[in-house]
């Protein structure tokens, strides 16, 4: 029996197939409308930032002048190369150059100090930039910079050169300890990466001064550090972090074994960031925990005189992880270089020794940072360690919100961001020759020549934003580097030049493997 459709049903059919074939051609019409309109923007913003925005005028490339894509090219996909890409368009362009859209980079040693200003000159952080940290409430990425001098005058007395001096017996019973361990490896016959040795001395350290007791990295048989874990795994997803700001929140509300499974590489930083909140958390509700002795950060800035905005467990946590992650990883770069240049120049080791024993006469002596500051030798390993360790390569941008600066002819408006990198300082022929040679008696030279290398050493940075753990590295630099060349002679394995040379930029400079190791061997203990 043959289907009977009624007159009105066949209608609707026919109307609801019209429609639909209207709606797709709408829909057709729309979509072509919607990406011409969205070409046409991308060409109006291009056409804008190359001819009519206020840093038009400044050199560089035009392709990034008009987009970012170029920088999270070399930064986020071939992993942070765009520093050095930076430094093809000095060769290129002169000593000012537009990076991006929106920021300038110099490269003239001596405009440092003016973007680098001392705290009577209002400098903030550039806000999309510090997203690359994770860590939006701790000082190092607060923007405005009055919030920061607050910030900043809560930890000042407590990093301060009396406070660490003050201090000084339990940094030495710690640099003892390691120095007990070399002597293990020596009996041993056992190599050792000497970032690890090192970084598990800085992790010790800083977190006894922060957090009254130290974590006891030291005594672990190979010197495995929570704290230099979450500072590697920071470093590999900074540029990812700061092209993407939403992702560091958003892992934080992830539960552990999700971060674990998807991102391994990251979860050890998760994790010290809980270990770091839950300490925080429990001193705020009043509880005594074991990992807390008299003296320790927390105290500080949980005190009923500060402001509850400030007292919020993110800030003390974000606080909590950039001061140990931060007081850790610089300065064990500079002991580990230092070891690599002393032991790989028998003239260097040897002059050393020699100064240190006037200070140092038997291998079981012991001495005082003042001491040490007036060896002019020691000063200059210290100071050559600083510079050639690359602690900071990236660029950090300021931004001086009511102020014009002014570089030769071309003035930066306010609310710029305007920057420099250390790398470039520190490797400056004109200030520094043959910049790539650890050379530590160029500053005895300077000395006597009156020439004022020191403003260009700037492994902590210049102005109201120095690393505020300044006063504690350069104590933990003199004492650790000063004791185990005084005791004890080491072999480099298996580490050559190009093994440590800065290839990448996250944040710290790191070689090709993206990994800093240098390998050494203790092959003897020096006789009296």
């Amino acid at each position: 029996m043959a289907a009977i459709i009624s007159p009105n049903l066949g209608e609707v059919i026919m109307k609801s197939t019209l429609l639909t074939s209207l709606s797709m051609d709408i829909f057709h019409l729309h979509k072509w409308d919607f990406l011409t309109g969205l070409i046409a923007l991308i060409l109006l913003r291009t056409f804008y930032r190359l001819y009519f925005h206020p840093l038009a005028r400044i050199p560089g490339p035009k392709l990034t002048a008009a987009t970012s894509l170029y920088e999270f090219y070399h930064d986020v996909i071939c992993g942070g190369r765009f520093t050095f890409q930076i430094e093809k368009m000095h060769q290129q362009y002169g000593p000012i150059v537009r990076i991006n859209p929106r920021e300038v980079h110099i490269i003239d040693p001596s405009f440092y100090q003016e973007i680098y200003a001392p705290s009577s000159r209002r400098r903030d952080r550039d806000a999309p930039f510090v997203k690359a940290f994770g860590l939006p409430y701790a000082s190092v990425a607060t923007v405005k910079h009055d919030v920061h001098r607050y910030r900043r005058s809560l930890l000042n007395d407590f990093f301060s050169r009396r406070s660490v001096l003050a201090l000084s017996p339990m940094i030495g019973e710690r640099i003892e300890k390691l120095m007990t361990r070399f002597t293990e490896l020596y009996k041993e016959g056992r190599a050792v990466d000497l970032c690890d040795a090192f970084g598990a001395l800085t992790s010790d350290i800083v977190t006894f001064y922060c957090y009254g007791k130290s974590w006891g990295f030291l005594e672990d048989p190979d010197f495995r550090s929570d704290i230099r874990t979450a500072g590697n795994d920071f470093a590999a997803f900074c540029h990812i972090n700061r092209f993407f700001p939403f992702l560091p929140n958003l892992l934080r509300r992830v539960p552990p074994y999700i971060t674990s499974a998807f991102i391994p590489g990251k979860s050890a930083l998760f994790e010290f960031q809980r270990s770091i909140l839950q300490h925080f958390s429990a001193i705020v509700a009043g509880k005594t925990i074991a990992l807390t002795g008299d003296h320790n950060i927390i105290n500080r800035l949980t005190s009923k005189d500060i402001p509850p905005e400030e007292r919020t467990i993110n800030r003390l946590q974000d606080e909590g992880v950039t001061l140990v992650v931060a007081g850790s990883e610089t300065t064990l770069r500079s002991l580990a270089f230092a070891a690599y240049y002393i032991f790989q120049d028998s003239a260097i080791r040897d002059k050393l020794r020699a100064e240190l024993k006037e200070v140092l006469p038997t291998t079981t002596s012991t001495t005082t940072l003042p001491v040490l500051e007036k060896l002019p030798y020691l000063t200059g390993v210290v100071n050559e360690a600083l510079r050639l360790s690359d602690v900071t390569v990236s660029r950090l941008p300021r931004v001086a919100p009511d102020e014009t600066l002014q570089y030769h002819e071309h003035a930066i408006p306010p609310g710029t961001p305007v920057s420099t990198s250390n790398y470039f300082v520190h490797r400056n022929p004109k200030i520094f020759p043959d910049p790539c040679k650890f050379d530590p008696e160029r500053w005895i030279r300077a000395a006597e020549e009156g020439v004022p290398l020191q403003k260009y050493l700037v492994a902590f940075t210049k102005g109201s934003r120095m690393c505020v753990c300044i006063n504690l590295a350069i104590m933990e630099l003199y004492l650790t580097i000063a004791y185990y060349v005084r005791r004890f002679e080491f072999e480099i394995l298996n580490t050559d030049p190009e093994n440590i040379r800065v290839t990448r930029d996250l944040v710290v400079g790191l070689p090709e493997t993206g990994v800093l190791e240098i390998h050494a061997k203790v092959t003897g203990i020096v006789q009296e």
